[in-house]
């Protein structure tokens, strides 16, 4: 076992469940993101290009429109609309990917005392895919309905099944089996896990904003916002414009990299949660008593 080992079999609060989030990032950085990159890394590439030619041709439909240019203004709508649905997609494998990635990392982390096999996680991602998506479907459908008929529905719906991803893993319970655990798991704990996925939710938000300012001070220097003489035409040209493009780029880069904290927190909450309802890591700690390394 590493020396800066840690247990994720155990009860935690929501202030050490924080703690302990970012101090596995911290411990963790540098084989937890070459694992990412190495089984992600293809698919956020592709993301990341659909997403720069999304931005330039949406930004060139924009501005002819406003400079009344209407053929070449629909030409790249319908070209916007085709990159669309590329981004779209690449969105949702990418982030398919990851989800299942951070959470077969930290099963074989586990598993491994603080060693990770990368084949084993691999392995564990691509064979697990249709599950992900399936269970993401499932997850999208309720929280989407819960939120467009009353808002609390879709509040109360999110805190149950934020977990039902880990359940997925960790108990290697099949999709229907994972949703509906969730709740069971979460029974008498709601709150408390509002509360921690809330305060995550707000540290990733603040965290995710410092990212945009570049790209808001750029547009509004270019737009004349700050100089208080307002462009029309650059206001569209702006949304097209190399350096905008980039920033832009980078800001939805970070900020879709800080949201994967929540997958790590969602990891801590599960293991919190099912300490508190079955006793796993204690009962394993009950029988490893008296065992040597060796045993």
């Amino acid at each position: 076992m590493k020396t800066d080992y840690i247990e994720f079999k155990k009860q935690r609060d929501l202030g050490e469940t924080l703690t302990d989030t970012f101090a596995f990032l911290r411990t963790q950085f540098k084989p937890f993101f070459t694992t990412y990159f190495k089984i992600v890394g293809p698919f956020l590439l592709v993301m990341i290009v659909a997403l720069a030619i999304y931005t330039y041709y949406g930004g060139s439909a924009y501005s002819n429109i406003i400079t009344e240019d209407m053929n070449s203004g629909v030409s790249n709508l319908a070209i916007t609309a085709g990159v669309s649905l590329l981004y779209l997609l690449s969105f949702v494998v990418t982030y398919t990917l990851s989800q299942a990635t951070i959470l077969y990392y930290i099963k074989s982390y586990d598993e491994g005392k603080g060693e990770t096999n990368f084949e084993t996680i691999r392995s564990n991602v691509y064979s697990r895919f249709w599950s992900f998506i399936g269970l993401g479907i499932l997850v999208g459908l309720s929280v989407g309905f819960g939120l467009v008929f009353c808002l609390i529905p879709g509040i109360y719906l999110w805190v149950p099944l934020s977990i039902s991803f880990s359940i997925l893993v960790f108990t290697k319970k099949d999709v229907s089996d994972a949703y509906s655990y969730s709740f069971n798991l979460i029974k008498d704990e709601w709150w408390s896990t509002f509360a921690t996925l809330l305060v995550v939710f707000i540290i990733a938000t603040i965290a995710s904003a410092a990212f945009s300012i570049p790209a808001v001070i750029y547009n509004y220097a270019k737009m004349g916002v700050l100089s208080g003489e307002i462009d029309i035409e650059n206001i569209g040209s702006t949304f097209n414009d190399p350096v905008y493009i980039v920033f832009n780029v980078i800001n939805n880069l970070a900020q879709f990299l800080i949201n994967l904290i929540s997958v790590i927190a969602g990891a801590f909450i599960y293991f919190n949660l099912n300490e508190r309802k079955n006793f796993t890591g204690t009962f394993e700690q009950i029988e490893n008593l008296g065992k040597t390394p060796e045993n």
